[in-house]
């Protein structure tokens, strides 16, 4: 029987999320295979993280293109970013405590695309007048990776409803990103 390493990778994701420290027997227990089988495939937990280092990213730039960056008000760009990467938030919650996929050279260029297409987002808000002028792009960009992480934390965790999930994180955002009205 061939492995399904999407269904091992997924529940791995489920679990790590839920759990960052769990071991790499449970992480075989919860795909449903023997630790060995897991082995075959991923060397330890370094090359595991890797494997869903490339699947966030893919689930983050299918995210991305799901959102049409580029159409409408960046307002509404945002708001169909932030629903369309929920189902991915909880994986790139614990991805973004993964700090050796952030150290050195070997960083995945995928997330400096990931990043560049989100700071562009911002930047498009700042030239119409829909955001503020005195935050930087990079910095809109980590504040909403720091409001996803949060938000997908807080679902997991039963304290925040996952219906409210979109809406907490665009208006928090959003309504620091603004650009406010002269008086």
């Amino acid at each position: 029987m061939a492995l399904d390493r999407d269904h091992v990778l997924r529940s791995a994701a489920a679990l790590l999320t839920r759990r960052s420290t769990a071991t790499m027997d449970e992480v075989a227990k919860a795909a449903g295979i023997s630790r060995a089988t897991l082995h075959r495939h991923f060397a330890g937990r370094d090359a595991l993280v890797r494997a869903l280092e490339a699947l966030g990213i893919e689930e983050c730039e299918a995210a991305l293109d799901a959102a049409r960056l580029d159409e409408g008000p960046a307002v509404d760009a945002v708001h169909r970013l932030v629903r369309e990467i929920e189902p991915a938030a909880a994986l790139l919650a614990f991805l973004y405590t993964e700090n050796q996929l952030f150290e050195g050279d070997g960083q995945n260029e995928g997330w400096s695309r990931i990043d560049d297409r989100i700071a562009a987002l911002f930047r498009r808000g700042q030239r119409g007048g829909e955001f503020r002028i005195d935050l930087t792009p990079a910095w809109l960009t980590e504040a909403l990776y720091g409001l996803l992480a949060s938000g997908a934390w807080a679902v997991s965790e039963g304290r925040v409803a996952p219906k409210d999930f979109t809406y907490m994180i665009v208006e928090l955002l959003l309504g620091g990103a603004r650009r406010r009205e002269e008086s």
